[in-house]
């Protein structure tokens, strides 16, 4: 029995002093040069590039016609013809709307009548005057009856002259019948139908008619700004560009019009005004834009793409890319960025390399690989 337990043992102690030399031939540590070196970032490279670029101020403005006119009537009466259609453009002096006329046809037939009548006595009432100063040396007529009658002269030529005013006012009337446009412009939702009986204490609104060229875009910006303003507008019109609300879409030039006498002491703004010539009616009455007020243009400066610029806890900075594709953190001053552009007044030159994207896991002298380029485009 105690010889099977020591034969079994030593078995066990045989196979384990095997398993274990094994296990040493299995593993081994592999030489310095064989260690895989390294992986490199792969990141999207930008050229710092030169160009002009624009220093802008910019607010959020609403887009206003240049004149807007609420059409009503000034005479009494139905509706008997719609001479546009909504929307339509529309001249000034066209016809809008017909109302019945003949009630003032009829108005302008009487008030002649009555000239005429006052002309014809006013006619005789002249030749007796005139037989009357004849007859008065004479003594065939009293003084009195001579003054009498150059008083029924004076009368009947009076009422010549308010016939004529009536006449002048029954044609007025009957010149209103026809409501016509006030000016050039587009019309708007129409407003009564054929039909309608209109009267003037009423009020009633017919037809809005805006002029979209020119047209207006209403902004404003802070009262810090008004020095600037005036200084480079007093050097000539400045240039303004109308923005979608987006951002992204330039929707039309113009000019700087107004700066508004006043700052509103509520807000701590300036109201200013920019006409634009609006020939492709891209701004609509209504609409909220966003105003951009360039006030002059950086020439020759280095911009890259926005995204470039990174922001730590001591500022901006870049990585930049050298020669050995090893990249260098460098501290940046950004002056403005405009349409994904951003303008760099100090710490990068022009046709430097730099890394646009994929900055997360750079850190000071990591080797990169580059991707496709990027440059920054003008946003002008």
């Amino acid at each position: 029995m105690t010889k099977r337990l020591w034969g079994g043992t030593a078995l066990i102690l045989v196979l384990t002093v095997a398993a274990v030399w094994r296990l040493g031939l299995d593993t081994h540590v592999p030489d310095a040069k064989a260690q895989a070196a390294p992986a490199t970032v792969p990141v999207t490279p930008g050229i710092v590039a030169v160009g002009n670029m624009p220093v802008y101020l910019q607010g959020i403005g609403t887009v206003q016609a240049f004149n807007m006119v609420t059409v009503k009537t000034r005479v009494g009466g139905p509706i008997v013809k719609v001479a546009f259609t909504e929307g339509q453009e529309v001249k000034q002096d066209d016809l809008l709307f017909q109302i019945d006329p003949r009630p003032y046809e009829a108005a302008l037939e009487q008030a002649l009548a009555a000239k005429a009548k006052d002309q014809a006595q006013l006619a005789t009432a002249q030749a007796d005057l005139a037989r009357y100063a004849m007859l008065v040396p004479k003594g065939f007529q009293t003084r009195q009856s001579y003054d009498d009658q150059r008083g029924m002269v004076a009368q009947l030529q009076a009422s010549v002259q308010g016939d004529q005013a009536q006449i002048d006012t029954a044609k007025l009337n009957l010149s209103f019948t026809e409501i016509r446009s006030p000016i050039n412009g587009r019309t708007g939702a129409r407003l009564v139908d054929i039909g309608n009986l209109l009267q003037t204490s009423a009020n009633t609104p017919l037809v809005t008619i805006s002029q979209l060229k020119p047209i207006f875009v209403s902004f404003t910006l802070p009262q810090n700004t008004l020095d600037e303003i005036r200084q480079y507008q007093a050097q000539a019109p400045l240039d303004v560009t109308a923005v979608s609300s987006d951002g992204k879409t330039e929707l039309a030039h113009g000019k700087l019009s107004l700066i508004d006498n006043t700052i509103n002491q509520t807000t701590g703004t300036i109201l200013l005004k920019a006409t634009f010539p609006n020939d492709d009616e891209r701004l609509w009455p209504g609409e909220f834009v966003n105003a951009r007020v360039t006030l002059r243009v950086r020439q020759q400066v280095a911009t890259v793409p926005a995204q470039t610029v990174q922001q730590g806890p001591d500022g901006d900075y870049a990585y930049v890319i050298g020669k050995d594709d090893t990249v260098e953190r460098r501290p940046i001053t950004v002056a403005d960025v405009l349409n994904g552009v951003a303008v760099v007044t100090h710490g990068l030159k022009p046709g430097e390399q730099v890394v646009v994207s994929g900055q997360y896991r750079l850190t000071e002298g990591v080797r990169v690989t580059l991707r496709q380029p990027v440059t920054a485009k003008s946003p002008g």
